[in-house]
């Protein structure tokens, strides 16, 4: 029975607790490390477009402040990533997480944050985008979301010079005259160049030895007691040398007399210490003598091919009847026509020109073709020029260029009238060759051939020109008419050579006379723009430079499209991409049709329709609820609502658990009961009998009195120690992390290290 009781006391204990837990709403946070999209969102809804100002190339080490924005929709979220460079400077709703930025809140379409490049020579960057645009509806359904990447070049950095640095010499101050001086030191180069040309030069008593250029070891055989040697370091990274650097001066000291190689000879005179086999270099060109096959000659020391000639010296060491290469053509003087001419080797024809030269290699009497027409210029009567080899009339001009080439009087007849030039009156006039009168004009134009004084009867009258008083006869005399010698006109009001009958401009202001406002057949006609065109064939009616076929407002210069088709023009329409909108009256980009508070900047909506709005809205999806006054998550009623059912819980569990002891004690008084008049009876017998009383009924109702103070000292330990703990308030357990899994469920980390997850309704422990 006792272990009966307390696991009734157990389950009701657990009833309690799991009454205590706290339904809370879920919200979006933001996703890292999710631009290639959202899994927990079935993306069914309208794609969103990302708008972004990343660059297309970066400066290494820049900070790039950036705008990620989604095309449609109030509401949403974005994530991204990059491959390179970092992430700072979080905007309002943003979070950075190492190379991942995502939103905090899903109340916005658009984010600021900067964007770090990377450093130099890091290459291309990646940047990986994904967006989405949510309905609002708190589930995970009917939302769209899409993906983006971007890349960015480098921008390269100029070349920095190389530096050379830390130059040290060792033997360092101190060396002996047969010891071998190194030189190290330390490179750099800015861009990571790799060193390329760096030049190195050892100097003697501050005279630089060309013989060691470019060695990082002075042989011992280079120095003498006495001296005093350093070396000079000018580095390059394959373009550029960097500053001249110094070293530290070394003298040159007697060494210790020793015979390393025991070759009998001190290595004090040895020119060859740790070589038995060599102990002088007469020439002193570092191979001794025994080696040498030049032994005085410092430039030699090899003769491969015994021809008596080093191979230093020798072009052909390995060929002995070459040593020479005069003009370095590869083919030895011996066996070369021309020894000097590096461009001739070889002269077929014997002409003294080298077949390389010679155009004709293989005739003697030939070797140059100037003009390259294949005739050799001995042959050419124009060796210059490629369209001429003969002049059969010997008037120096070409067979081909001579329109009469057997006749020496006579080359170019320049109108093809077939008359020569020398012969012909008017060379330049085809339909011409003759002037009988000499008054230049030709005999076939001439109206009156035989008088120098006529030429012309415009009218056809018989009378020349210069007698007659009107030319072309149309009764205005030629001293009043602007044009005498054209029937059609007489006036020219713009004197721009036109008559007015033929010109399309009378006025000369470069409108046409049918488009001219001013022109008395277009009185009365609209000139909107007042640029002196009607508008029947003005193209940009308002002036505005914007023709009138893609001008939406032809007639207003202030306007000239309307993008959204609202018929309010952009530059008037706030909103030039929503026909819907064209006024911001607060000026929070949010148009006065759309905005619940067309007055308010900081307010446009309110999503719940509980009459707040979504700004002053600590929950603006949840109509039944605006405030959260501890910011714990939890609306003020309903967590109000959750205490007021804890104490409800409480206060009939405390009832329940008093029944049940209450119970318990009563079954526990019974049975004591029954125990005590089975055990107590004669006793009890026993008093009654001594017992002086009046009333004589008393004594049999005497046991029933004395029966609840035999029960009261077993009921008072079953009650206290079981509603002691109940009566003690259990602290609720708080939320210590949120988050929405690939699924699109909502967790939650509790304080009493249990879990729960958003069923739709209500919290749900694990």
């Amino acid at each position: 029975m006792r272990l009966s009781r307390f696991s009734v006391l157990g389950f009701f204990i657990i009833i309690l607790m799991a009454s205590q837990s706290p339904i809370i709403d879920a919200s979006s946070t933001g996703k890292h490390n999710s631009s290639g999209g959202c899994s927990c969102h079935y993306n069914t809804g309208a794609l969103p477009a990302i708008n972004h100002n990343f660059p297309l190339a970066y400066s290494a080490g820049q900070t790039y402040s950036i705008t990620i924005s989604l095309s449609a929709g109030s509401a949403g979220g974005f994530s991204v990533a990059a491959d390179k460079g970092s992430f700072s400077n979080a905007g309002t709703g943003v979070s950075i997480n190492g190379a991942s930025v995502t939103h905090t809140s899903s109340g916005s379409t658009s984010w600021t944050f900067d964007w770090v490049a990377p450093s130099v020579n890091s290459g291309t960057a990646t940047i990986d985008m994904a967006g989405l645009m949510a309905n609002s509806n708190g589930q995970n359904s009917g939302d769209g979301w899409t993906t983006d990447t971007h890349t960015i070049t480098e921008n390269l950095p100029k070349n920095y010079v190389p530096e050379a640095t830390n130059v040290v010499l060792n033997p360092s101050s101190n060396a002996a005259s047969n010891s071998d001086i190194t030189v190290s030191y330390t490179y750099y180069d800015a861009n990571g160049d790799p060193e390329s040309g760096t030049e190195i030069n050892w100097l003697k008593d501050g005279n630089i030895e060309t013989s060691y250029f470019g060695l990082t070891t002075l042989p011992s055989s280079a120095t003498t007691v006495g001296e005093i040697w350093e070396v000079t370091i000018k580095p390059k990274d394959g373009v550029d040398f960097g500053l001249l650097v110094e070293s530290d001066a070394v003298n040159i000291t007697a060494p210790t007399q020793a015979d390393a190689d025991g070759d009998g000879y001190p290595d004090s005179t040895d020119a060859f210490p740790n070589d038995s086999s060599e102990w002088q270099d007469t020439d002193g060109d570092g191979v001794g003598d025994n080696g040498d096959a030049f032994p005085n000659d410092a430039t030699e020391t090899l003769d491969s091919d015994s021809d008596g000639v080093g191979d230093n010296s020798d072009a052909f060491p390995n060929d002995a009847s070459e040593t020479l290469d005069s003009d370095g053509d590869t083919v030895g003087d011996n066996a070369d026509a021309f020894p000097n001419d590096a461009t001739e080797t070889v002269d077929s024809d014997s002409d003294g020109v080298g077949d390389n030269s010679d155009v004709f290699p293989n005739d003697a009497t030939e070797t140059v073709d100037s003009d390259s027409d294949g005739v050799g210029d001995n042959s050419d009567a124009f060796p210059n020029d490629a369209s001429e080899t003969l002049d059969t009339d010997g008037d120096t001009v070409g067979d081909n260029a001579d329109a009469f080439p057997d006749d020496a009087s006579e080359t170019l007849d320049t109108d093809m009238d077939g008359v020569g030039d020398n012969s012909d009156a008017f060379p330049n006039d085809a339909s011409e060759t003759l002037d009988t009168d000499m008054d230049g004009v030709g005999d076939n134009a001439d109206a009156f051939p035989l008088n120098d004084q006529e030429t012309v009867d415009t009218d056809g009258d018989g009378t020349g020109d210069n007698s007659d008083s009107d030319d072309d006869d149309d009764g205005t005399l030629d001293v009043n008419d602007a044009f005498p010698f054209n029937s059609s006109e007489t006036t020219d009001s713009d004197s721009d050579g036109i008559g007015d009958n033929a010109d399309t401009d009378d006025d000369g202001d470069g409108i046409l006379d049918t488009d001219d406002a001013s022109h008395p057949s277009n009185i009365g006609k609209d000139d909107t723009d007042g640029d002196q065109v009607i508008d029947d064939v003005d193209p940009d009616d308002d002036g505005d430079d914007v023709i009138d076929t893609v001008d939406a407002f032809p007639k207003d210069k202030n306007e000239s499209m309307d993008s959204d088709g609202d018929g309010v023009g952009d530059n008037a329409d706030a909103f030039d991409n929503d026909p819907t909108e064209t006024v911001d009256t607060d000026g929070d980009m949010v148009g006065d049709n759309s905005d619940l508070y067309p007055n308010d900047p900081t307010e446009s909506a309110d999503t719940d329709g509980d009459g707040v709005a979504d700004n002053a809205d600590a929950f603006p999806n949840d109509a039944s609820e605006t405030k959260d006054s501890d910011g714990n998550g939890v609306g003020d009623i309903e967590q109000q609502a959750s205490e007021d059912k804890a104490k409800q819980t409480k206060i009939i569990l405390i009832v329940v658990l008093v029944l049940i002891s209450g119970a318990v004690a009563t079954v526990l008084f019974m049975r004591k009961g029954r125990e005590g008049t089975v055990k107590d009876f004669s006793a009890s017998q026993d008093v009654a009998n001594n017992l002086v009383v009046d009333d004589p009924s008393s004594i049999s109702q005497q046991p029933m009195m004395e029966q609840p103070t035999i029960v009261q000292p077993v009921v008072q330990p079953v009650v206290e120690p079981v509603a002691q703990p109940v009566a003690q308030p259990i602290p609720e357990p708080t939320v210590l992390q949120q988050w929405t899994d690939e699924a699109g469920y909502t967790w939650r980390s509790m304080s009493d290290g249990s879990m729960t997850w958003w069923t739709g309704t209500e919290w749900q422990k694990r």
